[in-house]
């Protein structure tokens, strides 16, 4: 079993990545965890969306 980690502050990145990733898959997928926080810096909101998949 092996898992991959995915770090993005967009959405549609981290969808990006996550489609790329499981297109070349020559495996199977067991689970994905999905995952967002928010964090302000000043006035600013930082967004960190991440994910896990745990594969074959």
């Amino acid at each position: 079993m092996k898992v991959k980690v995915f770090d993005e502050e967009d959405e549609k990145d981290l969808e990006n990545d996550i489609n790329d990733f499981l297109e070349d898959l020559d495996g199977e997928v067991v689970d994905i965890k999905y995952q967002v926080s928010i964090g302000v810096f000043s006035e600013e909101q930082v967004f960190c969306f991440s994910a896990m998949i745990v594969y074959y």
